[in-house]
């Protein structure tokens, strides 16, 4: 076992293969493992906080009703078309994933089953998106959104697998796997990162759910080297001396820098789940522009570089736009992402992440779709983080060398798996600017009463609103 330099006290590094191409993709293994579900349910019936407050939230959404009937559509039209119907899809799709969550954390049958009944419903009619560009955004958000629901209930006995992967293959996958190729005829810039995060989600979630290593390998490329604005280093151009790096959508709005910084979170916590470590890659470049959104959305002053990119279409019109700042925010805007980012970063690893650690424990308990308004852009993420990512401290892979556990019992390992230094800022500039200073991160979110077995009880709970839907 290495001890690596710049890790928080207490965080241990295990040895992992730089590569795992031959190993078999983990089921269920998109956002959550075997062993997350266990965790789950365990802390639920132990009556631990905030796993009970995050459980809570789920059983009191209206989509996490048993009761939830599907209205499958053969045609669904996201931006123009008759009738613009994808609110029926992101509904059921979240009906369907809540169902079959709080089925594994309850252990009731009567969830898994409403879940698998919608599932089943839409995967036996839908047969093609249609629209205007937007209908890129409904193929990669609910692409990627079925897949994790689909992966749930993967092993029920009613579940038609074969015919979800299907409607993966079919419908899904190939108009994302088609905007990351062509970006829709336009200039590689046209675009801002959220339009290539979704198609990137989707294109990984449809690998991993459809045991295709390939579609994988692809969509871990573009994260790393992909020409348009969602690769990592287009999404985040910037990295100062402070150790934020600045995520180039700040510019454009809150809400979609918001959105950007929640599928690119997915995105990696997905690959973490197959041991490709996300996370980590570039100096964890992620973490450093999670941290500077975190900051910025929480009312802190952020540096911005002008951006000008072109846009318009290949062969066609033409022009160009420039951000030459951040744009205002509202510290209550807020949308169900930080939990997962914030504990992976601080739990997993054991760094320093005091804005994203301020930002979970505000946003706490994370709801899902439902509990952000009424359109779209309240079920861009799937939510529920509190519940779901809540995590004690653990040993962590990260290096290179012997293959350690991987969350089925598999070898975890893939590219890039490094021991990797702190990226928050230098000591006494930041309130957790030491890796076991965190807790003192938490805690200044305000709400936090007391940390007791190294759980965090919650004293106050701020709502926030959610920022515009994604595009």
């Amino acid at each position: 076992m290495l001890k690596a330099t710049g890790i928080g006290t207490g965080a241990t590094v295990l040895a992992t293969p730089a590569g795992a191409a031959g190993a078999p993709l983990v089921h269920p293994g998109l956002l959550h493992t075997r062993a997350d579900l266990d965790r789950m349910a365990t802390k639920v019936k132990a009556g631990a906080r905030p796993y009970t407050a995050g459980f809570a939230k789920l059983t009191a959404n209206r989509h996490a009703q048993s009761g939830w009937r599907a209205d499958p559509q053969a045609v669904v039209y996201r931006g123009s078309g008759t009738p613009e119907n994808y609110r029926v899809l992101y509904n059921d799709i979240h009906a369907a994933y809540q169902n079959a969550l709080r089925h594994h954390v309850s252990g009731e049958e009567a969830y898994a089953d409403t879940a698998v009944a919608i599932l089943n419903a839409w995967s036996g009619k839908l047969t093609r998106l249609e629209g205007s560009a937007d209908r890129f955004l409904a193929a990669g958000l609910y692409g990627y959104q079925y897949a994790n629901a689909a992966e749930l209930v993967r092993g029920h006995g009613d579940f038609d697998l074969g015919r979800a992967q299907e409607l993966m293959r079919n419908v899904f996958h190939p108009l994302s796997d088609d905007f990351l190729t062509r970006h829709n005829g336009a200039v590689i810039t046209n675009y801002w990162p959220n339009w290539d995060l979704t198609a990137l989600a989707c294109v990984l979630a449809t690998g991993i759910f459809c045991d295709e290593r390939a579609v994988v390998e692809r969509a871990v490329e573009y994260f790393k080297h992909g020409d348009g604005m969602g690769s990592v280093r287009h999404a985040i151009p910037v990295v100062h001396e402070d150790g934020l790096g600045e995520w180039v959508e700040a510019g454009r709005d809150q809400g979609h820098a918001l959105l950007g910084v929640g599928l690119m979170g997915t995105v990696c916590e997905m690959a973490w789940n197959q041991g490709i470590d996300l996370y980590g890659y570039d100096d964890s470049r992620f973490l450093k522009g999670a941290q500077y959104v975190a900051k910025w959305s929480l009312g802190g002053d952020v540096p911005y570089t002008a951006n000008t990119r072109k846009k318009g279409a290949i062969g066609g019109w033409s022009g160009s736009e420039t951000a030459s700042g951040v744009a205002g925010v509202d510290p209550g805007m807020t949308r169900p992402i930080w939990a997962m980012i914030a504990h992976h970063y601080t739990k997993r690893r054991g760094l320093s992440a005091s804005y994203l650690t301020r930002a979970a424990a505000k946003a706490a308990p994370e709801g899902g779709g439902g509990d952000y308004g009424p359109n779209s852009g309240g079920f861009d993420q799937l939510g529920f983080g509190t519940l779901a990512f809540t995590r004690d401290r653990v040993e962590v892979a990260a290096g290179g060398g012997a293959p350690s556990p991987g969350p089925s019992g598999g070898a975890r390992g893939a590219g890039d798996l490094r021991p990797q230094t702190s990226a928050s800022s230098a000591a006494g500039d930041d309130l957790a600017a030491t890796g076991s200073g965190d807790v003192g991160g938490w805690a200044a979110a305000a709400g936090i009463g007391a940390v007791v077995g190294g759980l965090l009880l919650l004293r106050r709970r701020d709502r926030g609103r959610l920022g515009a839907a994604g595009e």
